[in-house]
């Protein structure tokens, strides 16, 4: 199945840089790995080393690099991710894009915390987009 038929709908709402960095992943994993869930998870990983997913779509990440330990293997095996939210970032960082997504007491958050809050609000924001 062509690429751009799997794209996800959080990437449809996102740059075009995003998109075609996810297709060319996800067309060469293809290439070498056939179709199916590895060429999912590598082009998820390659997205997170540019993007980061901030409520229902990604946005550029200011420094690149791997988001969280799963995107930090060439080949990332099936596993507790981050979803998209930038985990290698700094607290400061975590605490903005958490004050955007108005995620009640953050202040008073670990960086921890304030990934999986993030997390939660990206879900939450991905579902309300899909209704």
């Amino acid at each position: 199945m062509p690429a751009r038929q799997e794209l996800p709908d959080t990437l449809k709402r996102s740059p075009k840089k995003a998109q075609r960095t996810w297709l060319k992943a996800h067309d060469s994993a293809v290439d070498q790995y056939g179709e199916g869930e590895r060429a999912h998870r590598t082009a998820n990983a390659a997205l997170k080393h540019g993007f980061e997913k901030v409520g229902d779509h990604w946005e550029p990440k200011a420094k690149k690099g791997p988001s969280d330990r799963q995107a930090e293997k060439s080949t990332p095996k099936p596993g507790k991710t981050a979803e998209g939210v930038d985990a290698n970032a700094s607290k400061q960082h975590l605490y903005d894009v958490a004050k955007r997504l108005d995620v009640p007491g953050r202040s008073s958050m670990s960086k921890t915390e304030l990934v999986d809050a993030i997390k939660k609000a990206n879900r939450k924001a991905s579902a309300k987009a899909r209704s």
